[in-house]
């Protein structure tokens, strides 16, 4: 008898993404650029602009997700880090629980952390463990530890789209904003030293979302995105620094020629980068192992369990 199909949606502070699955075979990936926590910071809440792209995400999902023949009761449906931090996170769970029919959730910062590590060490040998797991999103970055399993994690409220408002103004940037992101960015991993000592025991390091698969699209140089090139590939710090320094000291005319540079990153990115390289420096990191596997089919995962 053929297994059910079952589905994830993510809603992330920069994307909204949907993975259908069926067994260990993954059907159907989406991603659009949605950008759910562009003005939370300086209002507090989800900006009404921002809420009516989601939705429309949102619904172009329940489609697909009718087509596949996916039971809302197969479907888990999670908001992150820009959900938590609004005032009108609320609402917008509900807004999002009645468009897919599934019940909406917004995921704890742990619980954010775990079940990316779960989707991002999935296919990976456990012997190349223990295994640090770094998740740059657009408001809060999480970092996960564990060996074959997942044993803890801490997120921080900082990430692309938010340092990018916070300190960013100018096109390029000046030298000064860009030293305020790093130090910005370097002054919250302090929390990690104390909240996670074991993440400096790792044996494997994997970065995972939207800033680095942008990094390494990059550094490849690929005109269109393609999951097979980025999916594991190892990205050196060398390469990082070259990254972020190309891209921010152009303009944003000229960064939107790079290729492998998203248009919806565009804006974003530098800001990313500034976090990125960073964590490198922090924790004295060579290289990393990019994956496509993420919170998304970490979440799909906690379906088929």
């Amino acid at each position: 008898m053929t297994e059910a199909p079952y589905a994830a949606i993510d809603c992330g502070s920069h994307s909204t993404r949907l993975l259908i699955m069926q067994g260990d075979q993954s059907r159907v990936r989406h991603v659009e650029l949605t950008k759910l926590g562009a003005g939370l910071d300086g209002t507090g809440q989800l900006q009404p602009d921002a809420l009516t792209r989601v939705y429309g995400a949102l619904d172009r999902y329940r489609k697909v997700l009718d087509e596949h023949g996916v039971r809302p009761a197969r479907v888990r449906l999670a908001a992150t880090a820009a959900a938590r931090d609004a005032s009108n996170g609320a609402e917008f769970i509900a807004r999002a629980t009645e468009i897919i029919g599934a019940q909406a959730e917004v995921l704890s910062g742990e619980l954010e952390g775990e079940m990316t590590f779960l989707g991002a060490t999935r296919e990976l040998d456990p012997a190349d463990g223990p295994f640090l797991v770094i998740d740059i999103g657009g408001a809060s970055t999480e970092f996960s530890f564990g060996g074959s399993e997942f044993e803890a994690a801490v997120s921080l409220d900082i990430g692309s789209v938010r340092l990018t408002e916070k300190y960013i103004e100018s096109d390029p940037p000046k030298a000064e904003e860009l030293s305020n992101c790093v130090t910005y960015a370097g002054a919250w991993l302090d929390d990690v030293d104390r909240e996670l000592p074991q993440a400096r025991t790792a044996k494997t390091v994997v970065g995972v979302a939207g800033t680095i698969a942008t990094a390494v699209a990059v550094e490849i140089g690929i005109p269109e995105y393609d999951r097979d090139q980025i999916h594991h590939f190892v990205l050196t710090r060398e390469a990082a620094e070259d990254v972020f320094r190309t891209l921010a000291t152009e303009n944003r005319e000229d960064r939107a020629f790079n290729p492998g540079l998203p248009a919806g990153r565009v804006d974003t990115i530098v800001g990313g980068m500034a976090i990125l390289v960073r964590i490198m420096r922090h924790f004295d990191l060579d290289s990393l192992v990019a994956s496509e596997s993420d919170i998304l089919d970490g979440l799909a995962r906690s379906v088929q369990q």
